[in-house]
C-alpha cells in the first residue's frame, strides 16, 4: 500500500486552539509598549486604560448605552459565578446545558447553591428546545457550546415581556456571532477566545433589569467580596467604569485594547462575523467532500461557527478515541494544527477554532494535511490489521 503524499503547502499559522486562541494576525509584542507596566490600575493612566476596555466593548459589540459592562476576575467562569451568586435566587431557576461548561454551571446551581431549579440537557451535537422554556424563571445557557459545537441560531424564542432574567453565558460566541441584547440581561465572556487576548480577565455585562434584581434582591447565602457587585443596596458603579474588584494585569489590558483596536480598523462586528463564518464554510466544504468526517452539530442551523467540533463517521474503526488522538498528535508532529484534539468530557473527535483570529487561507492549507492524516492513520490500521 502507497503512504499518503504530504500536502506541499501549511498553515502559516498552525495555532487553532479553542482557549487561549491565536492572536490576533498583527499581532507583536512590541505593539504592547504602552502597557502602564509597573503602576497601579488605580492611577490616572490605569483607570484610562481600563475605561477604553470597557468602552471598546461597547462600541464594537454594540452595546446599549444604559447596560453596564464590567472587568471582572477569573475569566469567563469568574463572571458566569459571580452573576449566579449574586442574582440567582429570587425565584425559580431554569439551568440549560449541551456540553460540559454549561454542565457545570447546573453543577453551581444544584449541588452549590442549591436552588429550586428545573434543568433541561440535550446530547452533544443537539440543543435545548429554547422555545419552550418558562422565562418566567431565570434562565442560566450558553449562547455557543465551545465543547460541543453547537449554538443557539437567533433569539427570537426568547420573549420580551419574560419576567425572569436570561444570564447568559458567551464567550465563544462575544465578537463571532450577532448577540441580541434585549433579550438578554446578564452576559460573560472572556477575552482569550474570538479576540485572541490573554486568559485570567471575565466580563460582565447586565442589563437594567439585572441592575434591578441586584439592588433589590439579597441572596440567601454569603458572598465573597470577588463577587460583591452592590454596596448598601445599590450598585457598586466603580465596577463598571474600570475600578476592578482585584488587581488586573495591565499587560493583559494592553494586549485587549491592540486587538479591539484591529477589530474597528477591520470594520467591526460585522467583519468579525464575516470571517468567522468564511472559516466555518472551509470546514463545511470539507466535510460535505469526505464521509468519513462530519461536523458534530446536527442541525447545520445550530452549528458553531467558532469552535468547530468534528467526528469520525468512518464505522470500521475499531476505537474511535485512540484514531481521533492519533489524527491530533500526527498533525501536530508535522507543525500543522496544534491542540485541536476534542475537549476531555466531549464525544471522541477533533475541535478546530474559527474565530476572527484565525486566517482562512490556514484553513484551507490545513485540510489536505487532515486528509493525509486520517488516510495515513487509516493505513497504519490495516497494516496493523
Amino acid at each position: 500500500m502507497t503512504d499518503p503524499v504530504q500536502p506541499a503547502k501549511r498553515p502559516v499559522n498552525p495555532r487553532f486552539s479553542s482557549g487561549p486562541c491565536a492572536k490576533i494576525p498583527t499581532f507583536e509584542l512590541t505593539k504592547l509598549a504602552d502597557a502602564p507596566l509597573g503602576r497601579s490600575h488605580r492611577a490616572a493612566v490605569g483607570k484610562a486604560k481600563l475605561k477604553a476596555a470597557i468602552d471598546g466593548t461597547r462600541d464594537i459589540l454594540g452595546v446599549p448605552d444604559d447596560y453596564r459592562i464590567g472587568i471582572v476576575p477569573a475569566s469567563d467562569t469568574g463572571a458566569v459565578e459571580m452573576a449566579m451568586w449574586s442574582l440567582l435566587g429570587e425565584r425559580k431557576t431554569t439551568m440549560v446545558a449541551w456540553e460540559s461548561f454549561g454542565a457545570g454551571w447546573v453543577t453551581d446551581a444544584v449541588k452549590q447553591l442549591k436552588l429550586d431549579a428545573e434543568v433541561k440537557t440535550a446530547d452533544y451535537g443537539q440543543i435545548v428546545d429554547m422555545a419552550a422554556l418558562d422565562y418566567d424563571t431565570d434562565v442560566v445557557f450558553t449562547w455557543n457550546g465551545t465543547t460541543s459545537g453547537v449554538r443557539m441560531p437567533h433569539g427570537d424564542m426568547i420573549p420580551a415581556d419574560r419576567t425572569g432574567l436570561t444570564i447568559c453565558d458567551a464567550t465563544s460566541a462575544a465578537f463571532a456571532m450577532d448577540l441580541p441584547w434585549d433579550k438578554l440581561d446578564v452576559v460573560t465572556f472572556s477575552w482569550q477566545k474570538v479576540m485572541g487576548g490573554e486568559a485570567a480577565h471575565g466580563m460582565l455585562i447586565l442589563s437594567p433589569r439585572a441592575v434591578e434584581r441586584l439592588e433589590n434582591y439579597t441572596p440567601a447565602w454569603p458572598l465573597p467580596k470577588i463577587f460583591r457587585l452592590t454596596k448598601g443596596g445599590k450598585l457598586i458603579e466603580g465596577i463598571f467604569k474600570g475600578e476592578t474588584i482585584n488587581t488586573p494585569s495591565m499587560l493583559a489590558v494592553e494586549d485587549y485594547l491592540l486587538a479591539l483596536d484591529w477589530a474597528r480598523d477591520l470594520g467591526g462586528l460585522p467583519a468579525l462575523i464575516a470571517r468567522c463564518d468564511a472559516n466555518a464554510a472551509v470546514i463545511d466544504q470539507f466535510c460535505a467532500a469526505n464521509e468519513w468526517i462530519a461536523n458534530l452539530a446536527e442541525d447545520p442551523a445550530t452549528a458553531s461557527t467558532t469552535s468547530v467540533c468534528l467526528k469520525f463517521t468512518d464505522d470500521s474503526i475499531p476505537d474511535g478515541a485512540a484514531f481521533a488522538k492519533a489524527v491530533a498528535k500526527r498533525l501536530e508532529a508535522e507543525g500543522v494544527a496544534l491542540d485541536i484534539g476534542a475537549y476531555r468530557d466531549a464525544p471522541a473527535g477533533l475541535r478546530i477554532w474559527c474565530g476572527a483570529t484565525v486566517e482562512t487561507a490556514d484553513l484551507e492549507a490545513l485540510m489536505p494535511w487532515l486528509d493525509w492524516a486520517y488516510h495515513t492513520e487509516r493505513a497504519a490500521l490495516s497494516t496493523a490489521a
